[in-house]
């Protein structure tokens, strides 16, 4: 879902058909800044990203006339909408119907256009210009390209890939992959599998990881393809989980911890909804392995995200 982040833009996870006609949908992370008049896009959230890496895209939101639902036109394609952007029509598609519905009504409420009065045309277009000049001034690697007659704007430096990033591989392998399918079943049921980005135990990196919760475990995986995880969390190790409250402190958003005996573990989700939805999974979890008796007088769990 798309969710307003600490700079106040609007931002969430969708797949671009970024080569038009092509068909491959890539997931990218968007970001919608009314502000800087921008719909950027880039490999992940730029806070998982090596500082100062490029976006793959950017259009300006005055060029955007229109954003509608697409089901008719890409029927092959779920949850799919379309940007219309000059002569260069965008696809995309969204997590599930509920988001298609906000991004594109976000999109098109950000897009509206206020025309200007007359009188005040000549004044306007004198002083907007300057200010259209400083922004594209100051994004010193990117170029400007005409296709369909839509200026589009693109990075020209290429991906930095000696930065020691364990997860540039993963990211290229898995970018056309939803966030949300569990490929390791394992002995136990799975409860809820999907991305989230980790704090490592040393260095204090972040990494995106494959979390898989089951009936006794909470297991991260480098990718959903891998069959051994990195670790596994045995719930009964497990104290609480909760929102977490140095978020300020590490200014992320979304951010949650699991606290064991032995560590706390922070974990960022892509969304408010996600982070609220692995909190709830993991407090059911436990609460169903060790009993509605024992869960409040011996752990001293928050319930707080449990359902009555």
């Amino acid at each position: 879902m798309p969710y307003v982040d600490r700079q106040n833009r609007i931002c969430g996870f969708l797949d671009i058909e970024e080569n038009e006609n092509s068909g491959k949908f890539l997931r990218r992370y968007f970001i919608l800044d009314t502000k800087e008049d921008s719909l950027v896009w880039y490999m992940d959230n730029p806070q998982n990203l090596p500082s100062g890496s490029p976006p793959v895209g950017a259009i300006k939101l005055t060029y955007i006339s229109k954003v509608s639902d697409a089901t008719k036109l890409r029927p092959k394609a779920e949850f799919c909408f379309v940007m219309n952007a000059g002569m260069r029509k965008y696809f995309l598609q969204a997590n599930d119907q509920q988001d298609l519905v906000e991004w594109v009504n976000v999109l098109n409420k950000a897009t509206k256009i206020t025309v200007p009065k007359a009188d005040s045309l000549s004044q306007n277009d004198n002083s907007n210009r300057p200010a259209e000049n400083v922004g594209i001034k100051k994004q010193m690697s990117y170029r400007t390209d005409i296709v369909g007659g839509v200026p589009i704007i693109t990075p020209t430096q290429k991906e930095d890939v000696n930065d020691g990033e364990g997860d540039k591989n993963y990211l290229k392998q898995s970018q056309s992959h939803p966030y949300y399918s569990a490929k390791h079943p394992p002995d136990n049921a799975v409860i809820k599998a999907g991305y989230c980005v980790k704090q490592g135990a040393v260095m204090k990196n972040w990494k995106r990881r494959y979390f898989q919760l089951d009936e006794n475990t909470i297991g991260y995986f480098k990718s959903e393809l891998d069959k051994e995880p990195l670790r596994i969390i045995p719930l009964k190790e497990v104290h609480k989980v909760q929102e977490c409250k140095q978020s300020d402190i590490m200014m992320r958003d979304n951010l949650f911890e699991i606290v064991t005996t032995s560590r706390t573990f922070y974990v960022q989700a892509d969304s408010p909804e996600d982070m609220h939805s692995w909190i709830k999974a993991i407090s059911g979890a436990i609460v169903a392995q060790r009993g509605p008796g024992r869960s409040a007088a011996s752990v001293c769990f928050k319930m707080n995200y449990i359902l009555l």
